[in-house]
């Protein structure tokens, strides 16, 4: 694994990359506008650290907590089963957590050695810490086989932590729904991954332009080879779109009120919803419509 460890820096010499077989992270952090370099690269040696933890417990990762007595002693491989466990989603093997709880650590690596505002994007996967006084913006995107945006968020320093992630139709990973992105924020990066893993899967009504086969038959060394995985949509009616966003939606508002979420964007079919407002979050840009605007939205700070 040793061997596939590359690091490079941006050409703006404000971040630095970190690759290695499936991490692919960008890593930021300054401290009070000062870009932290040395700090930046240490981070990035850091995170392969990170996953050597990963692939150590891979087995017991893979299985489904309620199945197993698995209990990890690293902290990456625990902290991404402690976050499916708080979830409550029997379906989710720890594995769903995996890109967030990375992030996390490295993020919090950071954060301790002084970087007061530290961004830390893992493959779309974004762990993020705010000293006081500072802020962030971040662009999300209805779909996530588009580099459009429709919205931009802004998080303030109310919470310390955030993670902000999506799962959907043409991300990394599969999913059992149609949504074509479902965004959650969280106070973690690992809560927020596996949480909206759980929130795109509920996008899910029955429909014959829903083509679904088992995720082992697409891929040998899934975590869940005998779970219907969605592998095309056709053209839905409104009213389908609608009843699988409805579901999703309520799933997060659950998660919400059991305070394991702030906030969860989802949409599908050219349609979205939302969760109510959070503290710490607003929301820059939005069609009220409930239609996505066909005019890309820019942002001025960090996407």
């Amino acid at each position: 694994m040793a061997g596939d460890q590359r690091i490079s820096i941006g050409p703006d010499q404000d971040r630095v990359v970190a690759e290695n077989g499936p991490l692919h992270m960008v890593i930021r952090a300054w401290t009070r506008g000062e870009f932290q370099m040395e700090l930046v690269l240490e981070g990035a040696g850091f995170a392969f650290k990170c996953l050597e933890q990963v692939a150590k417990n891979l087995s017991g990762l893979k299985q489904l907590p309620s199945e197993s007595g698995f209990c990890p002693e690293d902290p990456v491989p625990r902290a991404m089963k402690d976050s499916v466990v708080r979830l409550g989603d029997p379906c989710l093997t720890p594995m769903a957590a995996v890109a967030g709880a990375i992030a996390d650590a490295v993020a919090d690596f950071l954060f301790d050695r002084g970087c007061t505002r530290v961004i830390v994007d893992n493959g779309g996967d974004l762990a993020i810490r705010l000293d006081k006084g500072e802020k962030t913006r971040v662009g999300l995107r209805p779909d996530l086989t588009s580099p459009e945006l429709s919205h931009v968020m802004e998080l303030d320093d109310r919470f310390c932590s955030y993670g902000v992630n999506t799962s959907g139709l043409g991300g990394r990973s599969f999913t059992t729904g149609i949504a074509t992105a479902a965004t959650v924020v969280a106070r973690t990066s690992a809560l927020a991954d596996a949480a909206a893993t759980s929130v795109a899967n509920a996008c899910f009504v029955s429909d014959p332009q829903i083509i679904q086969a088992p995720a082992g038959r697409l891929s040998p060394d899934t975590d869940i080879p005998r779970v219907p995985v969605t592998v095309q949509v056709g053209s839905l009616r409104p009213a389908v779109v609608q009843e699988a966003l409805s579901r999703s939606l309520a799933l997060a508002l659950d998660y919400v009120d059991q305070n394991l979420i702030f906030w969860a964007f989802i949409a599908a079919g050219g349609q979205w919803v939302k969760t109510p407002p959070f503290k710490g979050g607003r929301i820059l840009s939005m069609d009220d419509s409930g239609t996505f605007a066909r005019e890309k939205q820019q942002t001025q700070e960090e996407i």
